[in-house]
């Protein structure tokens, strides 16, 4: 896998890619339309943030490259990929467990903060990709 050279795509499949961690300054996307929903990606390599329809999703401290990322109400999955260890935030329901799966080992589980917001590191390496799932319990 590699970069979104377009910043944000739709897969065959419904899901989503985007990020360029390897842009040197910051750029950005509007109005990208996916079933009647806006999205905006902003991305460079010290940061990828995507929004729907206004509202936070996603965001990595460094840049990353996602793909495949699909959200449902109980459980949010995608593969990235960044340069250095990414720290991601993702925005999911305020004050719930969810179980983190990383490369499909269990990770723990963690508590979303009032605003809904959950953490978590991604280990990397070098040219490699890590796939996440992020279940409700």
């Amino acid at each position: 896998m590699a970069v979104i050279n377009e910043l944000i795509r739709k897969e065959d499949d419904g899901t989503l890619s985007f990020g360029n961690f390897d842009l040197d300054k910051k750029t950005k996307l509007s109005d990208f339309e996916v079933n009647g929903d806006l999205y905006k990606v902003k991305t460079f390599q010290e940061i990828t943030k995507l929004e729907k329809n206004g509202t936070f999703v996603y965001e990595s401290v460094p840049g990353t490259a996602v793909h495949n990322f699909s959200m449902t109400e109980n459980k949010v999955q995608f593969q990235v990929e960044a340069k250095e260890e990414p720290q991601i935030t993702v925005e999911l329901e305020s004050e719930t467990e969810y179980t983190i799966f990383i490369d499909g080992m269990n990770a723990g589980t963690m508590k979303t903060n009032l605003g809904g917001k959950l953490s978590l590191s991604v280990e990397l390496n070098q040219g490699a990709m890590a796939e996440v799932k992020i279940v409700k319990c």
